[in-house]
């Protein structure tokens, strides 16, 4: 199926508009000339809408402290948009990887993960901002999503409550942990050694 997209100039793009089927795998994901930025649960599409200024202050405000802290130091921390590719097993091909999301900031330590288009494999520590466009479904999804693919810790992180809560790998490679942190505290991360943020003036 086709759809005209404005372009914002005089010429309107015309690209090929996927389906809410199934099925969809990176190699296809690559093809896609979209204007929307979206992520694949699974071979699902999720469109993803465009952050808000408090979603943006609270990314700028736990990154800088995060990359101060990595500076010169083997691992290396992204911000969205930045593609990961979440493999299940060894399945690492374009067209048998299913999952790619772009999480708001995240951690890698693994160079060989790295690659031209961001990271193939699970990062060590993920953080998601929720913004009001987020449902209940979607925020499971992703939990489940980096449980199962071995990332080591997760944060997520609630603007309107104003704290971050905090999940860890264990050995039976199931997430626990659920401790809340807000204003005052500091979080010192399980996967990443060293790394202490203050959460005064996050939010």
């Amino acid at each position: 199926m086709y759809q005209v997209l404005q372009t914002g100039t005089d010429e309107d793009l015309l690209v090929e508009e996927p389906s809410a089927d199934y099925g969809y795998t990176y190699a296809d994901y690559l093809q896609w000339n979209l204007r929307y930025r979206i992520e694949l649960f699974k071979g699902r599409i999720f469109r993803l809408s465009a952050p808000n200024t408090n979603h943006q202050k609270i990314s700028r405000n736990l990154f800088l402290p995060i990359c101060t802290y990595l500076f010169k130091q083997p691992c290396q921390a992204f911000a969205a948009p930045f593609d990961v590719r979440l493999p299940i097993k060894n399945r690492k091909r374009d067209d048998e990887v299913t999952t790619v999301v772009q999480p708001d900031l995240c951690i890698i330590c693994d160079p060989l993960k790295l690659d031209e288009r961001g990271c193939n494999g699970a990062p060590d520590l993920v953080i998601e901002i929720l913004s009001p466009g987020n449902n209940k479904k979607e925020v499971k999804l992703k939990f489940d999503l980096y449980e199962e693919a071995g990332v080591k810790e997760y944060w997520i992180v609630y603007p309107g409550e104003e704290n971050i809560i905090t999940y860890f790998l264990n050995d039976q490679e199931k997430f626990e942990g659920g401790k809340i942190y807000t204003s005052g505290d500091t979080i010192h991360s399980k996967a990443v050694a060293g790394l202490s943020v203050n959460l005064d003036g996050i939010f």
